[in-house]
Parts: structure tokens; C-alpha cells; sequence
């Protein structure tokens, strides 16, 4: 007895509550998993465990042992927990190079197409998925494509599908959609009212949202074009890989992969599979 005692005060007890924590957060996450259906548990751990600290303190709550009970029995604050663990960051025309290289390297291939399914993985609020269909309209081809926007959250979904966004962002959408290369006045697509910037209602015709989990759930057809930017850099390798799997079999022959500058083919099993055709952009066209 007097050596266990002798054995537990030599232990680091900063060791022991990270350990503690670690235990605590997978419990969590698997409880997540088996009764909703949300699989966080690849998601990248230093980025989980922050935005997890977030929400206790949010919940007011001391234990994530504690808010795993709250989760658990009251679907509200699961539904709290999804909006702060899903990354929501985005704007129209965010990175407007990505969508100047889009302009000029890859509409030109999709106009040899007589239809182009597009899949805008991680849509988040929409405004991304929004800016392509401008993009698309100005190139003369939205007529014959379909944009299919999912994600893991019904709520931004929602929010996506009314495409009303606050009126102040506009000045700030209009510099970066000229930096896209721009050929309107992008007032065009949306109407001012009460604060708010309604777009333009035909911007939403060929787009389908859509609750879609990258982590659990399969492809659901075949595309030409695949966007998914600034979304696996939330993953781990195991779940990264589990992605790129999902994109490879999704996608046509010579069909377009659009990732964001922090990702990477590079040390994906589908490394030789993909050729850059604007390589600082991280856009790449599927050869095999």
C-alpha cells in the first residue's frame, strides 16, 4: 500500500489531466458517433480540442465528461456543439486567384462537356458554392451544369439555401469578386433590403443542397468537377485518406479536384493518379 501511494505522488499529474482529457474526448466522440451518426473521431485532434474548450465554456460547464452527458440527452445542445465544431469561415470569392485560375484553366475544359456536374464538398453558408454559379453564368455555362453543395450541418444549409447574407459584406465581396476577374457590376446579383443582400433568385436554380457527411457517407454520382477547399486540413491522415478515396471514386475520367493552398495531393495514395493544371491554386485534373 505505502509503495502504490509512493508510486502515485511521483506520477506528473499535468500528464495525468492531459491523459484524462484524451480519455474524456474519445468518449465523447463516440457517444457522438453511435447515436447521431456524426463521426468526429478523425477529425484533427489540436483543432477539436480547442473548439471543444470553447464550447464548456459556452455550456458553462467545467468536465467534458459532463457536457458528453448534455450532448447526449439533449439534442439542442448537440446541435450547439455542431455549429461550433463545423468550420463556417468562408466569403464570396474567397481567394479570388482560385477563381481567376478556375476562369482561365478550367472553364475552357468544361466547355467541351455537353453537361458538367460539379460537387462543392463543405459548402458551408454557401457563399463559395454562389460565387461559382456567378463564375459559371458569366462564362456562358451554368444553363447545362448542376452544383450539388453539401454539408455535415443542416443549419448552414439552411442559411445557404435563402442566399441572403448581410449588406455590409458586399464592399468587401465586390473587391474580391473584380480580383476574380469579374466582368459585371457584381450588384447585379443582389438586391439590398433591410440590411441584407438577397442574390439573385436564377443563381440558385441549378444548385441542390444537400446534408452530406465526408467522414461516413459513400459517393452519390459522378462528377466532373469536385471543390472541397479548406476542409481536410480539419482531418486527420487516417480520415484525409478515407477523403481522397471518396474523391478518386466520385470522379470522372480527367474530371477537376480543387483543394485549398493548405492541402495537398502530396501525400495522398492518389499522388500519381492527378496532374496540377494550376498548381499554386491546388487544382488538379484526375488521369487515371
Amino acid at each position: 500500500m505505502f509503495y502504490a501511494k509512493k508510486t502515485l505522488n511521483h506520477i506528473d499529474m499535468d500528464v495525468l489531466t492531459s491523459n484524462l482529457e484524451e480519455i474524456e474526448i474519445q468518449l465523447l466522440l463516440e457517444g457522438i458517433y453511435q447515436y447521431y451518426g456524426f463521426d468526429f473521431r478523425n477529425y484533427a485532434r489540436s483543432s477539436l480540442k480547442r473548439r471543444i474548450r470553447k464550447i464548456l465554456t459556452a455550456e458553462d460547464l467545467e468536465h467534458i465528461s459532463a457536457l458528453q452527458d448534455r450532448i447526449l440527452h439533449n439534442p439542442d445542445c448537440f446541435k450547439r456543439f455542431l455549429l461550433s465544431v463545423t468550420v463556417n469561415v468562408t466569403s464570396m470569392f474567397r481567394d479570388p486567384s482560385f477563381f481567376l485560375a478556375f476562369r482561365h484553366k478550367v472553364v475552357p475544359l468544361l466547355r467541351t462537356y455537353p453537361y458538367v456536374r460539379l460537387w462543392h464538398a463543405g459548402c458551408s453558408e454557401g457563399q463559395e458554392v454562389y460565387s461559382m454559379a456567378i463564375l459559371l453564368q458569366e462564362e456562358g455555362l451554368y444553363d447545362r451544369c448542376r452544383i450539388y453543395a453539401t454539408d455535415t450541418n443542416e443549419l448552414v444549409l439552411k442559411h445557404a439555401k435563402k442566399a441572403i447574407y448581410p449588406l455590409e459584406l458586399m464592399q468587401q465581396y465586390t473587391q474580391l469578386y473584380q480580383q476574380a476577374g469579374g466582368k459585371h457590376s457584381f450588384s447585379e446579383y443582389y438586391t439590398a433590403a433591410y440590411g441584407s443582400a438577397i442574390l439573385r433568385s436564377s443563381l440558385k436554380d441549378n444548385i441542390i443542397f444537400s446534408q452530406h457527411n465526408l467522414a461516413t457517407d459513400r459517393s452519390f454520382n459522378e462528377f466532373h468537377v469536385i471543390v472541397c477547399r479548406n476542409v481536410l486540413i480539419y482531418f486527420n491522415p487516417t480520415l484525409q485518406k478515407q477523403v481522397h478515396q471518396l474523391f478518386h471514386d466520385s470522379l470522372c475520367m480527367f474530371g477537376i479536384l480543387a483543394l485549398g493552398k493548405q492541402e495537398s495531393l502530396r501525400l495522398s495514395p492518389f499522388q500519381t493518379e492527378y496532374e496540377p493544371i494550376a498548381k499554386s491554386e491546388k487544382i488538379y485534373r484526375r488521369l487515371s
